[in-house]
């Protein structure tokens, strides 16, 4: 059960190991919020004035296909990684999510969209699960706090990123259609910027092709894995429920539900109900997606540190009773679009992705080496799972309340209550070794 037994790691390994994951979790974040960015356009295009009562409900079904598949991957590729390595298996998942996020470019009906964000997400699933157990492996325990935060806040990184972009090119589309018409035909122009430009974003999801290649040609293997590899049977799934790990496999997939079920079942719909709140005002989306990602950046580094400074039960209650009233207040009470607004949507948005960065610390400490990528996958991504249920729920709350986001949003978030409770059965890890 030592901690210590890697070899010492250079300098630049450490640097590369960790930029390697924190850019691939930013462009998870990037991949996540292209969806809730330009969900409402896109299905506005492919289902013509006659299927608009149904966007609702094929918002909620893309958004839950895409958390199962994250899920599906999450699982898939954390296996690949502890069987095969944890860095061939992140270059797999980054080319799995950027060639699929790119042909979402082409798409012309709901459910083509559906598809390819599902097969998307496998790779995107799979990120996490690598990333974390490739990062906590390799750096020193003492830094394992900073780390959680880092990661949790890489990934809204990328969701401010998009935003930034959506932003962006709302105010220059139509220079942006005299540039670009001179290098392919108008006919290719006018499909990238109408409605919005949503095929323009979605182009730009390809992006993390790039990080593939710098993964396979930079980033050293854990050291910890080789180890566990050349000692330990090799891995099967079924065995992060053996010898009394099933428990924790269990109540970790619980914890992770309820921050993932808070997340995409409200936060997620902010920027469509800013929009409609708005009366479709062009830059209302971009501008509630900007400050919920602000304040999800500072949430997760505040999430790992409150874990190290009170324990790993007591940080998770904290942040699920503060989520809690912060969610309920701005669903419930009612304020118009602009700074009021803004600033709850910004504590709330801190409050609930807070969770993301103590996911990073405390999962990594319930299961061992061998199995370490596939156990906590299967936790975070089980999470998904449940997210994913409770988004189609969600659509069919919206579809019920009349499109009445806040409405259903505040209904969501009483996810947080069944976090209050469920902390205290889990075991509390502050201050012991990754087990080996």
């Amino acid at each position: 059960m030592m901690d210590e037994i890697t070899p010492k790691v250079s300098r630049k390994d450490l640097a590369m190991t960790l930029a390697a994951a924190l850019l691939g979790w930013m462009f998870d974040g990037f991949e996540m919020g292209l969806f809730p960015l330009v969900g409402r356009p896109a299905l506005r295009e492919l289902m013509g004035p006659e299927g608009s009562a149904y966007i609702g409900t094929w918002f909620s079904i893309i958004m839950a296909g895409f958390l199962i598949g994250a899920a599906c991957g999450g699982i898939l590729f954390g296996w690949l990684g502890d069987r095969y390595g944890r860095v061939r298996a992140m270059v797999l998942s980054v080319a799995t999510y950027s060639t699929f996020s790119f042909l979402c470019v082409f798409v012309t009906a709901p459910w083509q969209l559906f598809a390819l964000r599902f097969m998307a997400a496998l790779g995107m699933g799979g990120e996490w699960s690598l990333g974390v157990a490739l990062v906590m492996e390799t750096w020193s325990s003492e830094k394992r706090t900073l780390l959680a935060g880092l990661i949790g806040s890489a990934a809204n990184v990328g969701f401010l990123l998009v935003a930034l972009m959506g932003l962006a090119l709302s105010k220059v589309i139509n220079k942006l259609g005299a540039v670009i018409g001179v290098i392919m035909p108008r006919s290719w122009v006018d499909a990238l910027l109408s409605n919005g430009g949503w095929r323009m974003m979605l182009l730009l999801g390809a992006l993390p092709a790039l990080v593939a290649f710098f993964i396979q040609i930079f980033v050293p293997e854990s050291k910890k894995w080789e180890h566990a590899k050349a000692t330990a049977p090799k891995n099967r799934i079924i065995d992060i429920f053996k010898g009394g790990l099933g428990k924790a496999a269990i109540l970790g997939a619980i914890i992770s539900s309820v921050a993932l079920l808070g997340t995409w079942g409200s936060v997620q719909w902010i920027p469509s109900w800013a929009d409609k709140l708005s009366n479709q005002l062009p830059q209302a989306k971009s501008w509630a997606q900007i400050w919920s990602a602000i304040g999800a950046i500072i949430g997760c580094i505040a999430g790992s540190y409150l874990a190290h400074w009170t324990s790993r039960r007591m940080g998770y209650f904290i942040l699920c009773l503060m989520s809690l009233i912060s969610c309920q207040y701005l669903f419930r009470v009612s304020m118009p679009f602009g700074g009021q607004y803004l600033l709850w949507v910004c504590l709330a948005g801190g409050l609930t992705a807070s969770f993301f960065g103590w996911l990073p610390l405390y999962l990594p400490e319930l299961f061992p080496t061998r199995i370490r990528a596939t156990g906590q996958g299967f936790a975070f991504n089980f999470g998904r799972v449940i997210a994913s249920a409770g988004t189609l729920w969600a659509g069919q709350l919206l579809n019920a309340f009349k499109e009445d986001y806040a409405k259903m949003c505040s209904i969501i978030t009483l996810v947080y209550v069944i976090g209050i409770v469920v902390i205290w059965f889990c075991p509390e890890t502050k201050g012991r070794p990754l087990p080996e």
